[in-house]
């Protein structure tokens, strides 16, 4: 991609990390491909909208024509019925992976999620070779996601980073974020690297800042090229003076009770 990202795609272009990679990318690729099920305005000369579902291969294939990378963001964020999320999510996915393949685009970029190990303890340091322990049915979408990329690059060549995004924020809101808090600007390094790092074949990397309590090993980003700065512990006074990150001890705190997926069955 030399030292212009070129083409980028970004799906979920109208969310929180879609909105801000948006601006982030904005001078360093010659052209900005926004797609989204909601409406948007393109704001400057090098922006393409296409509004879009997509569940729609056809309508993916197409916004991905002359693409040199994807930064798949869309779909599903959160728990939700199974059924929705393999449609939003795992059928997404798919059909993004299956468009870039088929138009030659250089690189794709899928948002996996923390949650995919949530049922670990805080206790424990996580690196992205143990299994999955996912906390939710939202992360065993996840899990099925990070299996399509890994099945794309081995069989089919396609290069695909899988970032594990953290807790994406301004600023820490809550205890549990003292360890998994993704500031805005790391949360743009970790895909500036993954878009631009050279030899990949296939990676999956913790995208978490530099917190003093994290318990997800950043080894991996820092092999693609981004060492992370912020750490949430300058917020800690903020906090409650007392207790644990999560008050079941795991590392996806409510969302690995039972009652954050019953209220979805």
């Amino acid at each position: 991609m030399g030292t212009s990202l070129g083409t980028v795609v970004i799906t979920g272009a109208a969310g929180r990390v879609g909105s801000a990679v948006r601006i982030g990318l904005r001078g360093e690729a010659e052209r900005l491909v926004l797609v989204d099920r909601v409406g948007l305005a393109a704001q400057t000369s090098t922006e393409e909208v296409r509004q879009l579902d997509l569940r729609d291969a056809e309508a993916v294939m197409a916004a991905l024509e002359g693409a040199d990378a994807v930064v798949h963001l869309g779909g599903v964020p959160d728990e939700a019925p199974l059924p929705d999320l393999l449609d939003g999510n795992v059928r997404g996915t798919h059909n993004v992976l299956e468009g870039a393949r088929r138009q030659g685009v250089g690189r794709v970029l899928l948002a996996s999620s923390n949650r995919l190990t949530g049922f670990y303890p805080v206790s424990e340091t996580v690196t992205p070779e143990m299994p999955p322990r996912p906390d939710g049915l939202y992360g065993v979408s996840k899990v099925a996601i990070e299996a399509l990329g890994r099945l794309y690059a081995d069989k089919f060549g396609l290069p695909v980073v899988c970032l594990r995004i953290g807790s994406f924020e301004d600023t820490p809101t809550e205890p549990r974020h003292l360890a998994t808090w993704l500031s805005p600007r790391d949360c743009l390094g970790f895909i500036r690297a993954a878009l631009t790092a050279p030899g990949i074949r296939f990676t999956t990397i913790y995208a978490v800042s530099a917190n003093t309590r994290r318990f997800w090993d950043i080894e991996a980003g820092a092999a693609l090229g981004y060492t992370p700065v912020d750490d949430a512990e300058v917020f800690a006074p903020r906090m409650p003076p007392e207790g644990d990150l999560t008050e079941n001890g795991l590392q996806g705190g409510a969302y690995a009770d039972a009652e954050y997926t019953l209220r979805h069955m």
